[in-house]
């Protein structure tokens, strides 16, 4: 009688272990599905990507990581910044952007747009500089845009405002709401001179 209750006691010890032990197949799924979507499927260090439209080589991008994620929207991310050069057509740097992070956004027909955040700094061949916190690159319009707060440097002067929008080379810009500008001493003493 004992042996039979011992027997009992260890079959219902181990049914109890199997059913506690038992896993939610779709809770499995959601967690192992979400660290998946997480992770790049590609990873390199020190890497430099090149744009190029009609075979002429129009930008050149290295960051210390580039982390490549596919799906149904593949994109990548430049999660420790980087710097882009601008060329002319006829090979000459153009224009420079640095920033913290990006991230770029490719259509299955190639790169369709970018986004830098985190002290974004653009500089074109005049040396006008470009401050923001976030930008965007459109490589199908060739326009460079933000909605946040700008401050452009120039030769002679320094305006700051919400909202921008240029040429991907910086050359042609606009500030959409202006809120001050200031004149450096140098061009004031420039306009003093000419009356």
């Amino acid at each position: 009688m004992l042996k039979q209750g011992l027997y009992i006691s260890l079959f219902l010890i181990t049914l109890i272990s199997f059913i506690s032990c038992e896993n939610d197949i779709a809770v499995v799924n959601s967690i192992t599905g979400e660290a998946e979507k997480r992770l790049p499927d590609q990873s390199n260090k020190n890497a430099e990507f090149l744009y190029s439209d009609s075979a002429i080589v129009r930008a050149k991008l290295t960051t210390p990581q580039l982390d490549h994620y596919a799906g149904k929207k593949p994109y990548f991310e430049l999660p420790k910044g980087m710097n882009v050069i601008f060329y002319t057509i006829e090979k000459k740097e153009e224009t420079k952007l640095t920033a913290n992070y990006g991230i770029g956004y490719d259509n299955g027909n190639g790169l369709e747009k970018m986004e830098a955040k985190g002290d974004v700094i653009v500089i074109n061949v005049k040396g006008e500089k470009l401050n923001t916190e976030h930008l965007t690159w459109n490589a199908i319009t060739k326009k460079i845009y933000t909605d946040d707060f700008v401050k452009i440097t120039t030769k002679d002067q320094v305006i700051w405002g919400d909202g921008m929008e240029a040429d991907q080379d910086f050359s042609d810009y606009q500030i959409k709401n202006v809120k001050g500008e200031i004149y450096t001493k140098d061009s004031v003493d420039t306009d003093k001179k000419s009356k």
